[in-house]
């Protein structure tokens, strides 16, 4: 059934939108609730215990059941203290999976509700173990895999999909899994990761999101040789049949799905990432988070840190450990806020940003060698091959590192920051935790309690001198829910970095002057859900500005329509 929406009043939509929510529900129902045993199956609309007699009564169900009717808010604390049984976090992960398959509801209920305690089990830093061991835990498909076996097929394989109405793609090929490297098809668990994400701290609907994986091989040796690996055992396809596949895929998806559906690359290699970025930047609304979205909620962080450094973002020095896509992507909207900030041209505020790689310092004698990337951020200076001595050379207030190696920065490293600074800023960003380049308690100690600290994946609390800090965590799921949000409610067709900008002012207003008190530069994630409101909004708000919103006209408050738009996963009654 379509329905012209252009041109109809907020209130005309509205309706329209209810009838088509209701055709699908009874159309839905007429299917599955033709037995009742298949409706407990039925991961969308099963309740459990929580169907009340008359329904129970009215789609067959009666003896399928034990007699006790649960609430939906008994059933969540009975599964959150069986999940605190578990020891380890992958077998709490597993259960959670298994609901979200059992149960979708109850799941994003219990995610939304246990968000701060939750949040690291179905993503970093657990999914990083889920991701090595998939294929030992793999049970039923979450989403859709695309091989190059489905060369040539790739429309059909998308319309296997069962649902037709898809707003966010997450996909990924595997070869960069967080600082774990090439997992190949058993990096699904990203996307899955992150899509539940999208619903439970963003509000997307869950039927309008879909994870897949770009299976082109794996150059991961104990994959090859693993019995159980669950993808194509061969080495990575890579130049023109690598193109291909992806140009398939990419037209594919704007053909099946339309032009508004957000595709979000994720975990994509250096050498692809960027490249993928740039060719379908133009053509597609996509967005990398590893390369936006990580740069998105560090600037937000940084100017959320500015309230307890004072000045402005021109007045520090930055200084990272790492050149890939996370660094130069921070790099890069660092540098176009303090242009935007200060009306210098972008070249001019990159000189305050400084990077080392494996080789040491980026500077201009190395030019000739650097990858593409990696040639804006090579200044003028004399070759330096250590991270201490770039420290002692830069003299930097901010200490970034995307390197995904753990424990590069030394005590000698932090100490000299402390040196010259007051608060030391030292983020750490590289996930999973084992892979940080310094832990929360190492940073404090050798600060002697005066670091201002965020990690990637998230820290206990310190204790040091008799004062508890708590550190401040740097994760992407602050930014691309909100974003993705803002994205599919503005029916926006291109991504902006003005847009990367906006959804990292939202963020960082929602700093509070309490939270600054405590030492913390990012808002509890208690709140998340309001604060991809309020990031939605900003990006919709910009989408508007920039005349690449299709969905018209305007509402009048944004943060309300942001907040009207977000999926509840309470449980609904079956007549």
């Amino acid at each position: 059934m379509y329905v012209q929406l252009s041109g109809m009043s907020h209130a005309s939509i509205a309706d329209v939108l209810v009838f088509r929510l209701q055709i699908r529900l009874i159309v839905l129902l007429l299917i599955v609730c033709s037995s009742g045993y298949s409706l407990l199956r039925d991961p969308h609309h099963n309740k459990g215990l929580a169907f009340t007699l008359r329904e129970r009564d009215a789609h067959y169900i009666r003896g399928l059941l034990p007699p006790v009717v649960m609430s939906q808010e008994l059933q969540e604390k009975k599964l959150l203290h069986n999940i605190r049984q578990y020891q380890l976090p992958l077998q709490k992960y597993t259960a959670m999976m298994d609901l979200a398959e059992r149960n979708e509801r109850l799941f994003y209920r219990l995610l939304i509700d246990n968000v701060e305690e939750l949040l690291p089990v179905v993503y970093t830093p657990t999914v990083g173990e889920a991701c090595q061991k998939y294929g030992s835990i793999f049970q039923r498909p979450q989403g859709l895999y695309i091989s190059l076996k489905e060369k040539g097929k790739i429309l059909e394989v998308l319309k296997n999909w069962p649902e037709r109405s898809i707003q966010v793609i997450v996909v990924t090929d595997g070869e960069r899994i967080l600082g774990l490297g090439d997992l190949g098809c058993q990096g699904m668990g990203i996307p899955v990761g992150k899509l539940a994400l999208y619903t439970a701290l963003g509000g997307v609907r869950p039927s309008s999101c879909l994870p897949i994986t770009i299976d082109v091989g794996t150059n991961n040796e104990k994959l090859l040789n693993d019995e159980f690996y669950i993808g194509l055992k061969q080495r990575r396809a890579t130049g023109k049949e690598y193109a291909d596949l992806l140009e398939e895929f990419m037209s594919a998806v704007k053909q099946n799905y339309g032009e508004k559906v957000l595709i979000q690359f994720e975990d994509f290699a250096n050498h692809n990432a960027f490249d993928l970025l740039a060719k379908y930047g133009t053509t597609h609304l996509v967005f990398n988070d590893d390369i936006q979205g990580t740069a998105a909620v560090v600037l937000a962080g940084l100017v959320g840190a500015l309230k307890l450094l004072g000045g402005t973002l021109g007045d520090h020095k930055f200084l990272f450990l790492g050149a890939g896509e996370a660094g130069t992507g921070i790099a890069e909207l660092i540098a176009l806020e303090m242009s935007k900030q200060t009306k210098a041209p972008v070249e001019e505020t990159r000189k305050n940003i400084w990077l080392v790689d494996s080789k040491g310092l980026i500077v201009s004698s190395r030019k000739d060698s650097l990858q593409h990337f990696k040639k804006p951020w090579a200044h003028e200076h004399p070759p330096v091959t250590t991270l201490l001595d770039a420290v002692k050379a830069i003299k930097p207030s901010v200490l970034i590192g995307t390197s995904g190696v753990g424990s590069t920065f030394t005590k000698e490293v932090v100490e000299a920051m402390a040196e010259f600074n007051e608060k030391p800023l030292i983020l750490a960003l590289s996930n999973p935790t084992s892979q940080s380049e310094c832990t929360a308690e190492e940073a404090y100690k050798w600060t002697q309690g005066r670091a201002i600290y965020a990690s990637g994946s998230p820290f206990d609390p310190v204790e040091y001198n008799g004062k508890v800090h708590v550190p401040g965590q740097a994760n992407n799921a602050y930014i691309f829910p909100g974003l993705g949000l803002g994205l599919v409610i503005s029916g926006a067709i291109r991504v902006h970095d003005d847009m990367l900008l906006a959804a990292s002012e939202g963020l960082a207003g929602q700093v509070t002057k309490e939270n600054c008190e405590k030492g913390l530069i990012y808002p509890p994630f208690a709140n998340i859900r309001k604060i991809s409101a309020h990031i939605a909004a900003n990006v919709a708000a910009k989408a508007y500005e920039l005349g690449l919103a299709s969905r018209l006209p305007r509402p009048e408050n944004l943060v309300k329509y942001a907040e009207s738009c977000m999926y509840t996963p309470n449980y609904r009654t079956y007549r």
